[in-house]
């Protein structure tokens, strides 16, 4: 079989193309940073390099795969994050339709269920439902919870007032670590055994705001670090001060609002998974977290 990786050789990317290369399958890795060609080149796959905001590149990139895992990638820089999102969205399609590719793996999210009032998930929404309107593709659409990773913004905020907060906390966090979502991913794309349109829950944890804090704060030696939940307009406040845009410090307002009222998790509740993925809150503050914060 041949793949098609987008995203790089990131978070999730290169342990998928590691895994299908060791399966004895061919892979192209898209990536937008010529940099990057030599190492992808050295797992075993190709590179194709280019923007996943040009449909030509794409359809080129496409070219030959049996399946693909999509991933929408950031970008800090838009100023309407959504039609940015569906902009790539439109792109994936394109391609997929032109090479005639029948299976799709797409990193989405939970609260995707939703398409409103979910800030940076939005978009999402809209990817999956342009790959629910393509004719005989068959789609699995990963909706892991949140990122752990993501925690990593806690560390200015201990660093600079002694706090970790955000605009949600007091009701349970569902984490994942991208390990865990990596290794669903490849899982899926090795079987193929999907058929027309499914939903799998991806998470590794759950914690509220002040265990989140306790965990992180134990393994910098600060244990009695609290968790403040944060007014919306004070979070979003928070975020522009630390630099980020009006755009992403908006929507990010809007994810935190979706998990504090828990329309974000109710979904997953609702279709939770069987079994939880192997990396805990406690080895991502240990083996991540803590050197992060001490470098």
């Amino acid at each position: 079989m041949h793949y098609v990786i987008t995203g790089s050789l990131g978070h999730t990317g290169k342990p998928i193309t590691e895994g299908l290369i060791k399966a004895g399958h061919t892979v192209t890795v898209v990536t937008s940073k010529p940099e990057n060609a030599a190492a992808i080149e050295a797992l075993g796959a190709q590179a194709a390099v280019g923007s996943v905001t040009d449909a030509d590149f794409l359809k080129q990139a496409f070219a030959g795969a049996d399946a693909a895992y999509l991933l929408i990638p950031s970008n800090w820089g838009v100023t309407n994050w959504r039609a940015f999102q569906n902009q790539i969205g439109d792109n994936y399609i394109e391609a997929i339709k032109a090479n005639d590719i029948r299976f799709a793996v797409l990193l989405s999210s939970i609260g995707a269920h939703l398409g409103e009032g979910a800030g940076p998930i939005d978009g999402l929404y809209d990817m999956e439902q342009k790959l629910v309107a393509v004719t005989g593709l068959n789609s699995k659409f990963l909706r892991p919870s949140y990122f752990m990773y993501n925690l990593f913004g806690m560390i200015g905020m201990v660093k600079g007032a002694g706090i970790m907060g955000s605009n949600f906390g007091d009701e349970k966090v569902v984490l994942t670590h991208t390990d865990d979502i990596a290794a669903v991913a490849l899982q899926e794309l090795l079987n193929l055994d999907f058929t027309g349109q499914q939903v799998r829950y991806i998470a590794g944890d759950e914690r509220t705001g002040p265990e989140i804090a306790r965990v992180l704060g134990e393994a910098i030696g600060k244990p009695e670090t609290p968790w403040i939940v944060f007014s919306d307009e004070q979070s979003k406040q928070g975020m522009l001060q630390a630099g980020m845009s009006e755009e992403v410090a908006t929507q990010y307002t809007y994810l935190g609002e979706a998990m504090r009222n828990g329309k974000l998790q109710e979904d997953f509740y609702a279709k939770k998974p069987a079994e939880y993925g192997t990396v805990k809150l406690e080895d991502f503050a240990k083996n991540e977290f803590a050197p992060a914060f001490n470098a």
